[in-house]
């Protein structure tokens, strides 16, 4: 997630500069285009600083530049040589210079119309990356969760399988000391029951050979 986003901010920043760089063309383009429509009937009044400003734009190509350097050197009394019309009086013909602007104009307002959906088909994707990874985090995050909370009641079970064990053990050690001391008492007890029954026979023994005595 972190890497996508910031390969988007690195995408973004990369169109935010190029389509200023076309939108500050087109811009001048069309100043350029109007004030030489404008003025081209008026070349005494004539001011080309927006035509001027064309050569320090980027997008502007090399070739394009130098058929402007040359069109705004051309002395305002002898005309412009950049195109084929003949000029008449105060008309001068700039035609070939607003014809090789307006082809400009097309060219860069088609390639920013390119590269703005270039941008939102980008950013569509980005989308598409972020909700697919947001959902691979949430059930990586719900499965961990389900996995600890089985093992949590594993270890729970075992534990209390293992205090049951403990409980039983301890019953059956109390039981076995009880059956152990029960057995001991009651062998003591038939040992003293043997030893007064046949104290008692003797005592039976005794009294008669005293009755026979006597009787004698």
């Amino acid at each position: 997630m972190k890497a996508a986003r910031k390969v988007r901010e690195l995408e973004k920043a990369d169109y935010d500069a190029l389509h200023k760089d076309y939108s500050e063309s087109v811009d001048a383009l069309e100043r350029a285009i109007q004030v030489l429509k404008k003025q081209a009937y008026d070349r005494k009044h004539a001011s080309f600083a927006q035509v001027a400003k064309l050569k320090t734009l980027n997008l502007i190509p090399a070739k394009a530049k130098r058929a402007l350097d040359a069109f705004l050197q051309e002395d305002p009394d002898e005309g412009l040589a950049v195109s084929a019309p003949e000029a008449a009086g105060y008309e001068f013909q700039s035609h070939g210079i607003i014809e090789m602007l307006e082809k400009l104009l097309d060219k860069f307002v088609g390639e920013r119309t390119g590269i703005e959906k270039e941008e939102m088909n980008a950013h569509h994707q980005f989308e598409m990356l972020v909700q697919d990874l947001t959902a691979q985090t949430e059930q990586a995050t719900t499965d961990k969760g389900e996995k600890t909370e089985s093992k949590a009641k594993k270890l729970q079970a075992k534990a209390e399988a293992e205090g049951e064990l403990t409980d039983t053990t301890a019953t059956r050690d109390e039981d076995k000391k009880y059956l152990d001391d029960l057995t001991a008492t009651c062998d003591q007890k038939a040992r003293d029951f043997e030893s007064r029954q046949q104290l008692r026979a003797e005592e039976i023994v005794a009294v008669q050979k005293g009755a026979r005595s006597m009787g004698q």
